[in-house]
């Protein structure tokens, strides 16, 4: 019996893979290892990726900190004005 596709004693050539085109997953390093192994490959990649991080100098992380700082005073200046203008408002409006 064939319908469009293919038969039934002949299933269809996509279907089919070959060996050699299936890959099988190996553990490799990771595989092999127990949950104490992993935590400890994990820990050193985390040290070897700090080790990357560009420090910034104490004069460098003092000005960022005091740029910070003034910055949010003059936010937190900026809300409270938008606040009391809009409460004055409301209550201009509502009585």
């Amino acid at each position: 019996m064939t319908d469009a596709v293919g038969s039934i004693d002949m299933p269809d050539a996509e279907d089919e893979a070959p060996e050699s085109k299936k890959k099988t997953r190996k553990g490799g390093k990771r595989g092999k290892k127990g949950p104490l192994g992993r935590l400890a490959l994990f820990y050193r990649q985390i040290v070897a990726e700090l080790r990357k991080v560009v420090w910034p100098t104490r004069g460098q992380l003092t000005t960022y900190t005091s740029v910070v700082i003034v910055f949010v005073v003059v936010m937190i200046g900026l809300v409270t004005v938008i606040d009391f203008g809009f409460a004055r408002l409301v209550k201009y409006v509502f009585g």
